[in-house]
C-alpha cells in the first residue's frame, strides 16, 4: 500500500478552503487573547492543528496558502477591516464591544473580501457557516450575515 497522497479533488479543495477559514478565525482569536504574533500562531497551527488527531477525530488539512494569507491580511489590514466592520454595526456596538470570536470572523472575512479573489457571496456563506459552528443556537449567524453583506457591498460594490 502506497503512502503517497493523491491530488485533492474539487470537493476536497473546497473543504480545505473552508477549514483554512475556520483555522484563521481561531488563530485570530488566539492572537487577540494571548498577544502572540501572527508568525507564532501560524506556525503553531501548521505544526499542531492541520491534520492532527484530537480525541479520535482527525482535523482536516486546511489550505495552507489561504490560511496564511487570511491571517496575514487580517493583521496587515486590520484598521481598514475594523473600520468597515464598525460602519456595518449599529453605532452603539463598535467592534471593540463585539464577542472576540465574532471579531475573528469579521477580520478573516474582511481580509478575504479585501483580497478580492473569492466572490463576496461565497465569503459571506462560508463565514456565516463558521458563525453557526461557534453559535449553533444563537442569533449570531444572522448578525454575521447582515454585517458581512454590508461590508461586502462597501468593499466590493462591483460584485453586486
Amino acid at each position: 500500500m502506497s503512502t503517497e497522497r493523491s491530488a485533492p479533488t474539487g470537493n476536497q479543495k473546497r473543504k480545505m478552503k473552508s477549514a483554512a477559514r475556520l483555522y484563521a478565525v481561531q488563530a485570530l482569536f488566539q492572537m487577540e487573547q494571548s498577544g502572540q504574533t501572527s508568525e507564532h500562531v501560524v506556525a503553531e497551527f501548521l505544526n499542531h492543528r492541520f491534520g492532527e488527531v484530537y480525541e479520535g477525530d482527525e482535523m482536516i488539512d486546511g489550505d495552507i496558502g489561504l490560511f496564511r494569507s487570511l491571517v496575514e491580511d487580517a493583521v496587515n489590514h486590520q484598521a481598514r477591516i475594523d473600520q468597515a466592520t464598525d460602519r456595518a454595526l449599529v453605532a452603539k456596538w463598535p467592534i471593540a464591544r463585539i464577542d472576540p470570536t465574532l471579531r475573528g470572523v469579521f477580520r478573516a472575512a474582511g481580509a478575504e473580501l479585501n483580497a478580492g479573489a473569492t466572490p463576496p457571496k461565497v465569503v459571506i456563506v462560508e463565514y456565516v457557516d463558521i458563525a453557526r459552528a461557534f453559535f449553533p443556537d444563537g442569533k449570531e449567524p444572522k448578525f454575521v450575515n447582515a454585517v458581512l453583506d454590508h461590508m461586502a457591498r462597501e468593499m466590493r460594490p462591483e460584485a453586486f
